[in-house]
């Protein structure tokens, strides 16, 4: 039980952070860089980084790499949170996140489970 109870208080710690919650909203409809996250959310990249490392701790972000028209690359981001439920019980609380699975995994499992048949 204190393993849950320490879970909650770190996730709603991070996500009670307007810079987390800044860079989730930002990344929701769109992946974003490190960079561009920096400029919308009026902070810097160390904090985004810092921000985004605990994100990916809790799988609550995915990293994937673009490429820019000259052929660089770099990471983007983009929110995989979907829903936040704590419930109060008897025995304490139960903490539920709902992650949401994007096109290409959404493919990924359906051509797993074909292929299983």
């Amino acid at each position: 039980m204190e393993r849950v109870n320490e879970d909650v208080r770190e996730i709603s710690g991070l996500l009670a952070d307007d810079i987390t919650q800044r860079i989730l909203v930002e990344t929701t409809e769109q992946p974003m860089s490190a960079n561009e996250l920096s400029d919308a959310c009026d902070v810097s990249p160390q904090t985004v980084y810092r921000r985004l490392e605990r994100l990916q701790e809790y799988e609550l972000v995915t990293e994937a790499v673009a490429l820019d028209d000259d052929g660089h690359h770099h990471k983007v981001y983009t929110a995989t949170l979907d829903q936040v439920t704590i419930k109060l019980t008897a025995d304490g609380f139960e903490f539920d996140l709902s992650l949401r699975q994007r096109m290409a995994a959404r493919f990924r499992q359906f051509v797993t489970e074909v292929r299983d048949r």
